[in-house]
């Protein structure tokens, strides 16, 4: 019998390897808040690699110790449980940012020996979770393969996921971060704080474009047919990623203004609203998708261009259908629709949904300091900044909802700069 073509078996792999990175940016980037993140990450890298068991430990720097965050598998290692950062497999590959294999656990003997799991160890791949070149901030570990041992090319695809999990992680931190009040007094300097945290997300994705571009040309060489598509999804995800640090660094600076009750002024440029309309539907299309949600662009293109600040009016539609989006059923709508108004003046954004639809007490308490969240964990300063970005471009904004029909916000904007004054 003929022995496989090894160049075939390496595209074979090479396609399982670029399959596994749109399984995991498809989950990751769907989630903001940290635990669902780790959780997301362990649960993709043991179903990737057919392992049994996963532990994601996270450094606290104060204690100079690894937390474990999160344990899938049997006998799980209980949530909260630390290990010094500097002992055992977990904190060398912390200490050196050097991801280990160890086939047989028990002859190493350097497994760290208080932490009671409960089940044999076999073999076990330990990871540093950090971007491509920056610290680790914790590290992932994968035990007992199911059929054979962990091997080398379990650790590509893993360092792939660790990554990605360790970028994901760092941007939701820095979302829940700004949630918190106590950040007030530290607010002045975390927009340049901020940036320095997510120049290495924007350089790593680079990093990984031009990795991607290389492994694409291979598949192309032996007459892959789905390479440029492939390389096509893989491009739209890492802009995603690309768009999402910077869409992060804006709305991280926009909610500690909110915060403080401060206002920078408005950057007014010429602004075509379907463009902007169409970055937000980009951006939550997945997520939407992902509850069965439609979301569509109705009569933006008919619009003329008007004089606004693109950030901000991005960040206010991206706030109205964001926050629909969890309360329209599966099998619901979200339209963001556009007219022009009669005195030719002024355009009309509408971001109508068919979903539950606010009680009395919520609706009127919209737009205002005593604002009700509905979501777990909210705030309600999303329809604050909404608010803040109308007053800003001198519009108005103003709500119409039925319990069990949907809801429906209205904003109007003047086209010019000259005319933004309240309305």
């Amino acid at each position: 019998m003929a022995s496989a073509d090894p160049a075939m078996e390496e595209v074979s792999r090479l396609k399982g390897e670029l399959e596994a990175i749109r399984r995991l940016s498809q989950t990751l980037f769907q989630k903001t808040n940290v635990d669902d993140l780790v959780e997301a990450a362990l649960r993709s890298a043991l179903e990737e690699v057919d392992a049994e068991v996963g532990s994601v430990l996270l450094a606290d720097h104060e204690a100079k110790q690894l937390i474990f965050r999160n344990s899938v598998g049997e006998n799980p290692v209980p949530r909260g449980t630390a290990i010094p950062w500097d002992q055992g497999i977990a904190g060398s590959v912390f200490q050196s940012g050097e991801p280990e294999i160890i086939s047989d656990v028990k002859k190493s003997g350097r497994h760290f020996g208080e932490v009671k799991s409960g089940f044999a160890t076999r073999d076990m791949i330990t990871l540093p979770l950090k971007q491509w070149q920056g610290d680790p901030i914790g590290v992932m570990n994968i035990l007992n393969k199911r059929n054979g041992t962990l091997n080398e090319n379990d650790l590509r695809l893993l360092t792939i996921i660790s990554a990605f999990a360790a970028i994901a992680i760092q941007q939701a931190r820095l979302f829940e971060e700004a949630k918190l009040a106590e950040v007030v007094h530290r607010l002045g300097d975390l927009g340049h704080d901020l940036k320095n945290f997510l120049t290495p997300v924007v350089m790593g994705s680079e990093i990984l474009r031009d990795e991607m571009a290389e492994v694409f040309e291979m598949l192309r060489t032996v007459g892959e047919e789905s390479a440029d598509k492939r390389h096509e999804i893989c491009d739209d995800v890492i802009g995603m990623l690309q768009d999402g640090a910077r869409r992060t660094q804006d709305r991280v600076r926009e909610i500690a203004d909110c915060v403080k009750g401060l206002s920078s002024p408005p950057t007014f440029a010429p602004c075509t609203v379907m463009a902007v309309a169409e970055s937000v539907a980009k951006t939550l299309r997945v997520v939407a998708d992902e509850k069965g949600v439609m979301l569509s662009l109705k009569d933006l293109d008919t619009l003329p261009i008007l004089m606004a600040d693109e950030r901000r009016l991005f960040n206010a539609i991206y706030n109205l259908v964001n926050n629909a989006i969890p309360e329209v059923p599966s099998g619901g709508s979200i339209a963001v629709i556009g007219k022009l108004e009669p005195d030719g003046k002024n355009v009309l954004l509408s971001v109508a949904d068919t979903g539950r639809g606010m009680p009395r007490e919520v609706r009127e308490s919209l737009f205002s300091a005593r604002a009700i969240s509905r979501k777990a964990g909210g705030t309600g300063l999303g329809t604050k900044i909404v608010k803040d970005v109308v007053d800003a471009h001198g519009g108005t904004i103003w709500v119409e909802s039925e319990e069990g029909v949907g809801t429906t916000f209205h904003i109007r904007l003047p086209l010019s700069a000259t005319d933004s004054t309240p309305q």
